[in-house]
């Protein structure tokens, strides 16, 4: 099965910083990272080096011997073999589809390439059976790292408070905030991305919650504080919380808006030796109402006293 769509309709991407960028999605985030990473290859040792060897680079994705870009964020990964970007269909076609050419196991893969010259080009799509992973090269580690943490499915933190969402707190009180940890809220949490001859394992963890509190404070918790429970009484948080100086009456809905920013620590490593650290961030949000101890008046004699009138919410 083959047909064509036109190569301009797949890239509405801005224009890169340079000429030797690629297009790298992690959840909603995208950005441009750069693609000129090749492979080293050793020249005979040279008079005058102690012995080192020399470092050459030629490219290592290449169309009828041209160089060909190893990436592309929609396509996939360029396949040497098959002189074409080669993408696992996501979902498989049914069993019953003539793709599968009568196979019960493997996957089927999208083969795209470019054909035709100038206002003639256009993409052409092949639909090929593999029992495994094609060759596909992507050079890049940093392209992999973020390909593992894509695989993570990293999640917004659990975040809870005291008094917690739907409850009323006291102006000049404490009030607790922490997070529930799991594996692909806090970490530690690790995944591999692997093409052939290469390998990147990133590991993540969250390093710090920043608590913005909605009246122009910022908490930043470095751990996932510490659970409220009644015993605790009145007192402060010993790592995360925080005390309102004003009721939130006055705010919309009568609630002070919070957002808990975690803060993920990546680190990747490759097999051939390279190594990097990349920051990502997820939020969750709540809302507090503050308000006020409100005084009652106590007639001694035992008259009916008025309640004092309610202001606002």
């Amino acid at each position: 099965m083959i047909w064509g769509v036109p190569a301009s309709a797949l890239d509405e991407r801005p224009p890169p910083p340079g000429p030797n960028y690629e297009w790298i999605c992690v959840g909603h985030k995208c950005r441009w990272i750069a693609k000129a990473y090749q492979t080293p290859t050793t020249s005979p040792t040279d008079p005058g080096t102690g012995g080192k060897h020399d470092k050459e680079t030629k490219p290592v994705c290449n169309f009828h011997g041209a160089a060909q870009a190893c990436v592309d964020p929609q396509l996939g990964n360029w396949s040497n073999s098959h002189q074409c970007y080669m993408k696992r269909e996501e979902p498989q076609p049914p069993p019953t589809d003539e793709r599968w050419q009568g196979h019960t196991e493997g996957s089927i893969w999208a083969c795209v390439r470019e054909q035709g010259y100038d206002e003639g080009k256009h993409l052409v799509t092949e639909w090929v059976w593999l029992p495994g992973r094609p060759d596909t090269v992507v050079i890049d580690p940093e392209t992999l790292a973020y390909q593992a943490i894509a695989e993570m499915q990293l999640a917004s933190p659990l975040i809870k408070t005291a008094p917690g969402a739907g409850q009323i707190g006291l102006v000049n009180m404490p009030v607790w905030m922490w997070v529930n940890k799991t594996e692909n809220t806090w970490g530690p949490i690790e995944r591999s991305a692997s093409v052939p001859g290469l390998t990147v394992t990133a590991t993540a963890k969250v390093v710090a919650v920043n608590w913005s509190m909605g009246d122009g404070n910022t908490i930043r918790c470095k751990g996932p504080g510490t659970p409220y429970t009644k015993a605790m009484g009145i007192k402060d948080s010993p790592d995360c919380g925080h005390r309102y100086k004003k009721t939130s009456r006055e705010l919309p809905k009568c609630v002070y808006p919070v957002t808990a920013t975690a803060q993920w620590d990546i680190t990747w490593q490759s097999t051939l030796g390279d190594t990097g650290q990349i920051s990502l961030t997820q939020e969750a949000g709540t809302q507090l109402r503050i308000g006020e101890a409100v005084p009652v008046l106590v007639d001694p004699d035992g008259g009916e006293v008025a309640a004092p009138a309610k202001v606002g919410c």
